[in-house]
């Protein structure tokens, strides 16, 4: 599945990076923690969809998604 390039914002990015700490962020920094972000995000929510499938859902609930996220 490719996600939209849009769906998180690269200023959440910088506002992430700079409640950690960092004084300047570069824009090549943003784009990396946005990649990064998505790619794992969409692990978890694909784990989470299965896990649902699984009960016998179509809904995807929180417990699937701390289930699949620790996983």
């Amino acid at each position: 599945m490719i996600m939209s390039s849009r769906l998180l914002p690269l200023a959440a990015m910088e506002k992430i990076l700079k409640q950690s700490g960092a004084n300047r962020v570069s824009d090549k920094a943003k784009v990396a923690l946005k990649a990064t972000i998505e790619d794992i995000a969409e692990g978890i929510a694909t784990k989470a969809v299965n896990l649902a499938k699984h009960a016998g859902r179509v809904t995807v609930k929180a417990s699937d998604i701390k289930l699949a996220a620790k996983s």
